[in-house]
């Protein structure tokens, strides 16, 4: 069967209450921006706790549905058969027209549910139930009513026209993009970053990122890595900025002058200290990032104490309780586990010790800084101005 109508289902959006037009809105633009880029002419409206989408003509029916499943909010899309309310008898006779060509097959189990939105229609939902289930029946005598575990159910809702469906493909969940604030990512070319971008814009964030650059240590096509996950990204999370910091002069000075054993603890301080810069002047509510706890030396719980110490904005860890194939699953699913294995070194992994700290005093640390003082601040300030910004924007 063609369809030219998607019905579309929410979630928590449902329970805000006074709020819930500020997180409907949100959602309609969200899965406007999302179908712009696929072929067709698309229409969304919404009416009374539903969104419908209206597809014009030829349009690219999987395009169309992998899109909508990529926007944060939704939790179900329905493709739907829509026609005129003419009476309980039109109803039927559409309903076995729609079940007669959607499945070949009738030897399966079945069940009817309705439901009224329209309460000028004479029949109520479970007048509405028995009726066409019964038709159904008599249209298909292989099939059998089985209301708690059926193969099949058929779905009727009454508007202002009829709308049945049978199918309900899975969305994102989660919620609208732009409903909770921005926040910074900092996004290397790892497994771990990606992820947590994308599982923080679920809840609602704007993100922007910032990527720390070591030329020659790391080369080009290693920020190219980082350009390309952040557009796989972006078609969950909507267009943002990356911010490209060059971080070799930092990172060498930081080199030359610390004990060895601490420089992955102090080159990640100077990080989240320049990813708030960024994050400050954008208006950014916290900064995000990929760690997770134990995973490596620099994500013990004292090497994490020791990192948010430098930080005025929170610094938010959607991957926190984590382990690793849990993160490469979620990578896989939302299709940057391929990219992010690429072989080109981050500029983290080319200065890392051969035995760092695990569980790093914060006052050594700090006195450790001070060997750094009349260089590193005017290094910071000229790495945060010459930052090259990139407009991310989904494909």
């Amino acid at each position: 069967m063609k369809f030219s109508h998607f019905l579309i289902k929410y979630g928590e959006i449902a329970v805000k209450g006074k709020n819930r037009n500020i997180f409907e809105d949100a959602l309609g633009k969200q899965m406007r921006l999302a179908l712009r880029r696929v072929d067709g002419s698309f229409v969304v409206e919404k009416k009374t706790g539903r969104f419908y989408v209206h597809c014009q003509g030829e349009y690219d029916y999987e395009g169309a549905v992998e899109a909508l499943q990529k926007v944060f909010g939704i939790v179900g899309i329905c493709p739907v058969y829509v026609f005129e309310d003419n009476g309980i008898e039109s109803l039927k006779e559409n309903v076995c027209a729609f079940v007669d060509e959607m499945y070949r097959d009738k030897h399966f189990t079945f069940k009817v549910q309705a439901r009224r939105g329209n309460k000028k229609f004479p029949l109520n939902s479970m007048e509405i139930n028995a009726d066409v289930g019964e038709a159904l029946l008599n249209a298909f005598p292989d099939t059998q009513v089985d209301v708690h575990h059926p193969d099949v159910t058929v779905y009727i809702e009454v508007r202002e026209a009829f709308y049945v469906y049978s199918t309900i493909l899975p969305g994102a969940g989660g919620m609208p993009v732009g409903t909770a604030g921005k926040a910074m990512l900092l996004l290397s070319g790892g497994i771990d970053s990606p992820v947590a971008g994308v599982r923080i814009a679920k809840r609602g964030a704007l993100l922007e990122a910032v990527y720390f650059h070591a030329p020659p240590y790391t080369s080009e096509r290693a920020k190219e890595k980082v350009v390309d996950l952040a557009k796989i990204m972006s078609s969950y999370t909507d267009s943002f900025k990356l911010h490209i910091v060059n971080f070799t002069d930092i990172q060498m000075e930081i080199y030359e002058k610390c004990p060895h054993e601490e420089l992955t603890i102090i080159m990640r301080r100077y990080m989240m200290r320049i990813a708030e810069a960024f994050a400050l002047e954008s208006e950014c509510l916290g900064l995000v990032t990929g760690e997770s706890i134990g995973q490596v030396a620099s994500q013990t719980m004292q090497s994490l104490r020791a990192t948010n110490e430098v930080c005025t904005l929170p610094v938010y860890r959607p991957l926190i309780g984590f382990d690793k194939q849990e993160i490469i699953d979620e990578a896989e699913k939302i299709g940057t586990f391929e990219t992010s294995i690429l072989p080109y070194e981050d500029c983290c992994t080319i200065f890392v010790a051969k035995h760092p700290v695990t569980k790093p005093d914060p006052e050594a640390i700090r006195a450790s800084e001070k060997l750094l003082e009349g260089s590193i601040e005017r290094m910071v300030q000229e790495a945060v101005k010459t930052a090259e910004v990139i407009s991310i924007k989904p494909q």
